[in-house]
């Protein structure tokens, strides 16, 4: 949870490197609170009946939109790559599983262009 609060505050900041740990723990929490905002929009009934998504979960996608852009551009520039890399996703299938091994790599050894390695090591 502490890695999640952690993008939350640092949602504006698309310079530095992330590790693999705080891109995945918010992943996770992420798609945990989206999963519980659509049951509570399913259950209050602020879900249209026709599918589709609910008020509290725009809500929510919206509030979270640019923490998630900023911790998938640190993590790019933890692995040594731009953070525009991260465009690559509009590319149909491709994009998402490359951009997918990108985010599950180690991160580069040392200091690189984005600073110093957040492992310490």
């Amino acid at each position: 949870m502490n890695w999640y609060i952690k993008v939350l505050k640092n949602y504006v900041n698309f310079s530095g490197r992330a590790q693999r740990a705080e891109y995945w723990f918010y992943f996770l929490f992420n798609c945990l609170a989206a999963i519980i905002m659509r049951v509570l929009d399913n259950v209050l009934g602020t879900a249209p009946a026709e599918g589709g998504v609910g008020v509290l979960y725009m809500l929510y996608a919206l509030a979270v939109l640019l923490p998630s852009l900023a911790v998938a551009v640190r993590r790019l520039h933890d692995t040594g790559r731009s953070g525009w890399m991260l465009l690559l996703s509009l590319i149909p299938c491709v994009g998402a599983i490359v951009l997918l091994v990108f985010v599950t790599q180690d991160s580069a050894p040392g200091a690189n262009l984005y600073g110093p390695n957040p492992k310490g090591a």
